[in-house]
């Protein structure tokens, strides 16, 4: 049987559960995931290999009609990756009716495509009514002219993932393998401490501290028995790096012992993370991407 390969970009509304989805399908997690829009800042590519062939997705910032310079940043990410696609999945969120935002993608995006289109229904296992269940997913098949085919999951307890990855097989160009079939992604371990380090902060301090931080790896040392990780949190106000520093610094020690745990299941080895916080007042107006700091 001739081999399938190609790109799949996954895109939809902030909060839909695309991050979720693609950690499910590859079943390791390698794109950091909260109940927070705007957490997938940049695209990031996750690797499926079977013996029909290889599945590379891209797993995109939450699209949204950007309002700020930030919010136009993280839409043209995600716009990036569509004319280099092979096929796109539209992840909705089913346990709601479309909204103005999935219009507003569709429209914008989807509409003028040239590429096939999946629209991929999430959180349906939240809605126990069969008819309501129905009725959500016509609102979605009724933003395209086009009869776009439609699978039912869910991205949380691995719900119908097989029948969405038959879909996108049969709709994939034949072609060879581009990464080896052990790979998973193509992120390296420095980028990942990076988001693994900021997800950490997102889910410990909840709204207090807004989306204006980053993550900058100073060093990171490999050795043989231990990786040595040297990072600075960047904040935008002092207010926020007493936040994240916590009252006897337990705030920044428990963020880093979250990292840490995560890492070291990542890396296989044991790590050792050191975090400062700095303050950089506007930095997101200077800086398109945070690496750019360095």
């Amino acid at each position: 049987m001739k081999q399938k390969t190609g790109f799949v970009a996954i895109i939809g509304r902030p909060n839909v559960g695309k991050s979720t989805l693609l950690n499910q399908i590859i079943g390791q997690k390698i794109v950091i995931a909260t109940d927070k829009p705007q957490t997938t800042r940049r695209r990031i590519k996750g690797i499926y290999t079977t013996e029909k062939g290889q599945i590379i997705f891209i797993d995109t910032p939450g699209i949204y009609k950007p309002w700020d310079k930030f919010g136009e940043i993280l839409f043209d990410e995600a716009k990036m990756s569509v004319p280099d696609a092979d096929v796109i999945l539209f992840v909705v969120d089913g346990s709601e009716e479309a909204g103005k935002g999935d219009k507003w993608i569709a429209n914008n995006i989807l509409n003028s495509a040239e590429v096939p289109v999946i629209i991929v229904c999430n959180k349906v296992d939240n809605i126990k009514n069969p008819q309501k269940r129905d009725e959500i997913v016509l609102t979605y098949k009724t933003l395209f002219e086009q009869n776009y085919p439609l699978v039912k999951v869910s991205a949380k307890t691995g719900r119908n993932i097989d029948t969405l990855i038959d879909n996108i097989y049969r709709k994939l160009p034949k072609g060879e393998p581009i990464y080896d079939e052990d790979d998973l992604t193509d992120e390296t371990m420095r980028k990942i401490a990076a988001e693994t380090i900021r997800e950490k902060i997102l889910l410990r301090t909840q709204d207090e501290i807004p989306h204006s931080i980053a993550v900058l790896i100073d060093q990171y040392k490999e050795e043989e028995n231990i990786d040595k990780i040297y990072a600075t949190v960047i904040v935008e106000h002092d207010s926020q790096k007493m936040i994240l520093i916590g009252k006897n610094g337990n705030m920044i020690k428990n963020i880093g012992i979250d990292a840490r745990v995560e890492l070291e299941k990542l890396a296989d080895k044991k790590i050792f993370l050191d975090l400062n916080v700095k303050v950089m007042k506007n930095w997101r107006k200077k800086y398109k991407n945070p690496e750019e700091m360095l």
